[in-house]
């Protein structure tokens, strides 16, 4: 009987299928010949099949290496379905007692075992390398195998020591499975295992079905995400959030909007995730907030939508995360929201790390910042990421397909790209090169002389923005490319060498004018809420003139600066949403229920009076409930003031940097909570500074930082923000 016959009849007796999906049956033939395998496979493509019909059609035990001990339980059980013996799969790892440990090493010995699932952890255990000495191993699979790589998206270093174990325990064939690996990430994975002559078989990175889109982060993204799911009746969506803070917040804030929400991460206990987990799967909840450790071997097949609220730290975590949308191949929209700020935040995260860890998790936000701001095709973006050529001029389901932007001839700006990379000897990444074409003088292009070349400055005419937009497409078009060793080092392929010799023509997307200074367009809540700024725009430009009329006969007779009342924000949010009742009121950004009760009631009359006479409709969905004044942090940071905690001991421990403490006790006041901060500013201040800046509060119509930055240069911005805090505590509360 052939190796083709065996591998179908297997199929048929241990799984029930008729047929292979893929490049499958290609895979199995290959490491039942005993040859290096590498495979390459997105998630519910059938990576799992690959070694485990293989291993139930050889002679003695393989070793599966799973990082996972959730993932090692779920498969095992599942084999066991498959088959009428337990003792068929088996797992080892931390989990086990020494008894279960002992029918396990029985089980093998016997040949009973066709699968063993082995943590790394366990396998670097000296009994067990002992034992697995003794064992006729068929061979060996390595599975999420780019946590061998420090530039894969969830790198383990205990991964890297599986080739010496291996060579210790006996060489036998190895296959390398993972679902996303960029070409430098396989070339890590190949290198460490000593597995450079490998078969390699990539399926296609391509989900036809999926829909990319990136929208603006702006403060209005919780009520954008309600008013989303809430036109997605019925259908099951997943919610992933960087903190754990986040995701049981905005749970809460589902919740109080009628969505059966749950909450999911790993700072909760065991019982309640997997109850949780149990719910969406059971459909007896609508939506999971989770952070990224939700969804590892979840098979949902109909998860219709995923939305990031927080862009992730890489375009694998990505990819994976959209990838639990749609599997069944029908409907899957992926929405992610984007803010620069979101990337400066991880930056700051990374900060006290080793400095090679922080140069990958840079070059790692490089990448994804470039595919939040690209207007390319998101799929051609996506999938060259991963090493896939993807030439439809058009994939008719993301966000710029859909609305494609102008194209501009650069066909002049690319030759002064590779011209300049030339000049530097294709041993720089994209940020240096472009200083170098703006002819800036960092201190790095003066050590290494640069400034000196003739290129230097060659392209100071142009905006940064399109020299990123020049090197992205010239990338993405194949005459540039990244160097694998010294990731993010820009080289000039075959193809750019001859575009020197005989320039052809090459389009850029131009990208509009108002769309380029995103910062102005979407500032992030926080700031807005510090500053005073961020005009979206009233739908009604009567009531705000009205309101701005009251605030400011209000702010005459109180002796206080206008925007002490109420922010502009707050007032463009009122005059599009007529918020008429103090509750209602309470769900305007920076509105507490000490700012509500002290200065709503003349707000929410003329409110009132001008929706009547006016016959308005006032728009029940924009009018979204908060569960933010009930929120924890807050109250126990209030609490902390009044028992007089210092700011910075208070951020410590509450796991956050000092910045964004500043942030949420800005808010507090903001929102109308009086709080007394003397005690801390009297420690690090002396009276004068303090009487200094908060006299400039008093005088100045706006409280924006930057203008006060600027107008008082003799203190830090650190310093003005927490006098800012105490004047508007003291005034407006």
């Amino acid at each position: 009987m052939g190796k083709e016959d065996i591998l179908y009849e297997g199929l048929k007796k241990y799984f029930g299928f008729d047929t292979f999906k893929g490049n499958q049956e290609a895979i199995m033939k290959s490491i039942l010949s005993g040859t290096d395998t590498f495979v390459l496979m997105p998630t519910g493509g059938g990576k799992s099949l690959c070694y485990q019909l293989p291993a139930l059609l050889s002679e003695g035990t393989a070793i599966v290496i799973s990082p996972l001990i959730a993932l090692m339980k779920n498969q095992v059980d599942l084999l066991r379905n498959y088959h009428e013996e337990d003792g068929i799969a088996h797992f080892l790892n931390s989990s086990l007692t020494k008894t279960e440990i002992e029918e396990v090493k029985n089980d093998i010995v016997n040949g009973k075992t066709k699968l063993l699932y082995v943590a790394p952890e366990s396998l670097t255990k000296q009994e067990n390398i002992d034992f697995l000495r003794s064992v006729k191993i068929s061979f060996y699979a390595v599975d999420e195998a780019h946590c061998i790589s420090e530039w894969g998206h969830d790198f383990r270093p205990e991964y890297r020591r599986i080739r010496p174990i291996i060579n210790e325990i006996g060489v036998r064939p190895v296959i390398a499975l993972t679902a996303t690996a960029t070409p430098k990430v396989q070339h890590d994975i190949q290198k460490t295992l000593g597995m450079m002559n490998a078969a390699i078989f990539k399926s296609s990175f391509n989900r036809p079905n999926l829909y990319y889109e990136i929208r603006p982060k702006t403060d209005k993204v919780d009520s954008e995400i309600i008013k989303y799911i809430l036109s997605q009746a019925n259908k099951s969506g997943i919610v992933y959030c960087l903190s754990r803070k986040k995701v049981d917040d905005f749970s809460e804030i589902l919740q109080a909007n009628g969505i059966k929400a749950l909450p999911y991460h790993a700072g909760m206990d065991a019982a309640a995730r997997s109850a949780n987990q149990d719910a969406f799967l059971m459909e007896e909840a609508q939506v999971i907030v989770a952070t990224i450790a939700f969804g590892m071997g979840i098979d949902k097949p109909d998860v219709r939508y995923v939305i990031h609220y927080d862009i992730p730290k890489s375009l694998e975590g990505y990819y994976q995360e959209t990838g639990r949308a749609g599997r069944d191949g029908g409907e899957g929209n992926c929405i992610a929201f984007y803010s620069r700020k979101d990337l400066q935040k991880l930056e700051r995260f990374m900060q006290g790390k080793p400095v090679a860890e922080q140069e990958i998790g840079k070059q790692l936000l490089l990448e994804t910042a470039a595919y939040a701001e690209t207007s390319v095709c998101r799929r051609k973006m996506l999938l060259h990421y991963f090493g896939e050529e993807y030439n439809e001029p058009n994939c008719g389901n993301c966000d710029n397909c859909l609305n494609p932007k102008i194209k501009v001839e650069a066909k002049e700006l690319l030759i002064t790209v590779l011209e300049a990379i030339e000049a530097l000897k294709e041993k720089q990444k994209t940020e240096y090169v472009i200083n170098f074409l703006l002819g800036k003088e960092t201190s790095e292009i003066e050590t290494y002389g640069h400034n000196e070349l003739d290129e230097f400055g060659s392209g100071a005419d142009e905006e940064e923005s399109t020299w990123q937009s020049v090197i992205r497409q010239a990338l993405l078009d194949n005459y540039l490319k990244k160097d694998i060793e010294n990731y993010g080092i820009l080289k000039i392929t075959k193809k750019g060498k001859d575009f020197l010799k005989k320039p052809v023509s090459f389009k850029i997307t131009k990208d509009d004018e108002e769309e380029e200074n995103e910062e102005e367009l979407y500032p992030d809540n926080a700031d807005m809420m510090a500053s005073g700024g961020g005009s979206f725009g009233a739908v009604d430009p009567v009531l705000f003139a009205m309101m701005k009329d009251l605030r400011k006969k209000m702010a005459k007779k109180l002796n206080v600066p206008p925007y002490v009342i109420f922010q502009p924000a707050t007032l463009e949010a009122m005059a599009t949403t007529y918020p008429i009742t103090l509750e209602e009121l309470q769900n305007m950004p920076g509105v507490g229920p000490g700012k509500a009760k002290r200065y709503g009631k003349e707000f929410i009359d003329l409110i009132k009076k001008h929706v009547e006479e006016n016959e308005i409709e006032r728009p029940e969905d924009l009018r979204v409930k908060t569960v933010a004044n009930k929120s924890k942090l807050k109250v126990s940071i209030v609490q902390a003031i009044d028992r007089k905690v210092a700011l910075d001991d208070l951020a410590e421990s509450k796991g956050m940097d000092f910045e964004e403490m500043l942030s949420e006790v800005e808010a507090i006041v903001y929102a109308g909570t009086k709080i007394n901060i003397d005690y801390f500013l009297n420690e690090i201040m002396d009276r004068d500074s303090i009487d200094e800046i908060y006299s400039y509060f008093k005088q100045t119509e706006t409280d924006d930082l930057e203008m006060a930055v600027e107008n008082l240069p003799d203190y830090t911005e650190t310093e003005i923000r927490l006098v800012r805090i105490k004047f508007f505590s003291d005034m407006a509360n």
